[in-house]
């Protein structure tokens, strides 16, 4: 079936509504317009995780990018062993393709083959047509092993920003817990705001990152005349590190509780002048 098409019945199984492009006033229904109908060309480029960090070098310098220990076209050009210890392999063209090795020497090398030539195959785009992944080359990359002042996980900084302001963020931790990922929205401020989108609430005090005024900086240089996009950094003994750039956060087809804050994040987007 055609994007449009695609688009309307998902969202009707998603989010239990008809999906409006004519008059999108939510923010997911926004979301979906701009997959449809917001298609510059660079957006390809900036999904792409390892030609993003010519982008990020461009544009705010490359010492804020996590080191990147290799890129590869196949996971048998992979050479484990003058990787360190621990690394992190990712693919460069989805969302989800990711294996974090914290020791090497427990590492199942053909259980790790079979899953990235999986990964390797599929193209991200046909699940929720998000265009911009459609194009992208299918490789792996090696970055650095990063903890932050928890010593178990990293923390997520991700800024919504909507034609180049962040308006509000939100925090993702306890990834690790048995109970499962926390995300905790912010105003810029640092209050918090009373709602959850999809992921419950970890109701416990997050201290506003060192480097927070620094990474509004970055954020709304990142989205500049961009409708909207989020900017993700992590803050890592005290310095700060890019993450990724997202164009349609769950797709677009995350619940927001209480309801009335998909219309108001919606009420920020200005939807730009078709583009086909």
């Amino acid at each position: 079936m055609n994007d449009e098409i695609h688009l309307q019945f998902m969202y009707w199984v998603r989010i239990g509504k008809r999906l409006n492009l004519n008059k999108p006033k939510s923010f997911n229904e926004k979301l979906q317009w701009l997959k449809l109908y917001d298609r510059n060309p660079i957006y390809t480029q900036l999904v792409d995780k390892y030609e993003v960090r010519r982008y990020i070098t461009n544009v705010i310098g490359e010492k804020y990018l996590i080191p990147l220990l290799g890129v590869y076209n196949d996971f048998d050009e992979i050479d484990i062993e003058k990787l360190p210890e621990a690394f992190v392999l990712k693919c460069t063209h989805d969302s989800g393709g990711l294996l974090i090795c914290k020791d090497k020497k427990s590492l199942d090398l053909e259980e790790a083959k079979v899953k990235f030539n999986r990964w390797l195959k599929r193209n991200f785009y046909f699940n929720s047509r998000e265009w911009p992944y459609k194009n992208v080359e299918p490789r792996i990359i090696c970055e650095e092993f990063k903890l932050d002042e928890s010593s178990t996980e990293l923390k997520d900084y991700k800024f919504m920003c909507f034609n180049g302001e962040a308006k509000c963020l939100f925090v993702c931790l306890n990834r690790n817990s048995p109970n499962g990922l926390n995300v905790d929205f912010y105003d810029m401020d640092w209050n918090p705001m009373p709602f959850e989108r999809h992921y419950l609430n970890s109701k416990s005090i997050i201290n506003k990152p060192k480097n927070f005024k620094k990474m509004v900086e970055f954020a709304e240089k990142l989205s500049k005349n961009i409708p909207f996009v989020r900017v993700d950094f992590y803050e890592i003994n005290g310095n700060l590190f890019f993450g990724e750039l997202t164009f349609y956060p769950g797709s677009g087809y995350e619940k927001f509780k209480p309801e009335s804050f998909d219309y108001l994040l919606g009420s920020w987007i200005e939807l730009p002048t078709k583009q086909f």
